[in-house]
């Protein structure tokens, strides 16, 4: 006999709500990524969106970028997984694994971040090597920026030159794009930037390099990669770990992704690439 008391139907419609809760909340789980906003915030849109797309194809789960203000926003936000994956330079990385307590991992790099660069501009005619920066007003980008100010910094500090002591007056962009602007428009003398952005900017002829010229290039470094929180499920991770390496430039959506990123390919990174950046942070005081 089929028991349809009012205790047996009241389960019965619980457990159905119960699964179906339960199928909706996995059907609308979110994968959320954010990147340092080292561009502007429609650049880092518009390089987002295939990607997004891509990443919601092999995950089998919705994904949604999630812009912040700032660097250290996009630090905290990670490490208090309110994203679940985050773009990083080489010392918003180091300084995410200090805050976390090792508790992060860093994914994949582009292959041009095992030996990134960064460049000194100028559109001062008579600043022709970083000698001839003492005295002169002089742009980083964010603060936090490895290419736009940390590995700038150490690089002068080897050639002898103090910013802070040397320079008439230090600026802070607060991005690669507008550390080129602020020089092209005489706003400072010089300024020091990513050289992706730069060659980008070159490429697409937003900046006249018959007026602004780079006057010095630094020896290579490791810089940004794609970092995760370690309680990011294994499973999980290896997906997507697995999805971002096989992105190739033979595919229309590889192509496409690869050259918004402004790389050949992805490649597996680790903690102990960034042991330079860390010690050029102590350096300089700024960790």
């Amino acid at each position: 006999m089929i028991d349809l008391s009012p205790s047996r139907t009241l389960k019965a419609l619980l457990s159905c709500v119960l699964i179906t809760f339960g199928a909706l909340s996995h059907a609308q789980q979110v994968f959320r990524i954010t990147a340092i906003p080292d561009e502007s915030p429609t650049e880092l849109a518009r390089k987002a969106g295939p990607l997004v797309k891509y990443l919601e194809g092999k995950l089998g789960m919705k994904v949604e970028f999630t812009p912040v203000t700032d660097y250290a926003a996009a630090v905290e936000v990670l490490i208090n997984k309110k994203v679940d994956m985050a773009w990083f330079g080489g010392f918003t990385f180091v300084q995410a694994n200090h805050r976390s307590g090792g508790k992060v991992i860093p994914l994949v790099q582009r292959e041009e971040d095992e030996k990134f660069r960064s460049v000194f501009i100028t559109a001062d005619p008579a600043i022709k090597s970083l000698a001839d920066l003492k005295g002169k007003d002089v742009s980083f980008g964010s603060q936090s920026s490895t290419s736009g100010h940390l590995m700038p910094r150490s690089f002068l500090l080897q050639n002898g030159l103090n910013p802070d002591k040397d320079f008439k007056r230090v600026a802070y962009s607060g991005a690669h794009d507008a550390t080129i602007a602020a020089v092209a428009s005489g706003k400072v003398q010089a300024g020091a930037l990513n050289i992706s952005v730069w060659e980008k900017f070159v490429a697409d002829k937003k900046v006249d390099t018959d007026k602004v010229k780079v006057i010095f290039t630094t020896p290579p470094y490791y810089d940004y990669n794609w970092t995760v929180h370690a309680d990011m499920p294994v499973a999980l991770r290896e997906k997507l770990a697995a999805a971002l390496l096989a992105l190739k430039k033979d595919t229309p959506e590889g192509k496409e992704i690869l050259e918004l990123q402004r790389a050949t390919r992805f490649v597996p990174t680790k903690v102990e690439n960034y042991k330079g950046i860390e010690a050029a942070a102590q350096n300089a005081a700024l960790l």
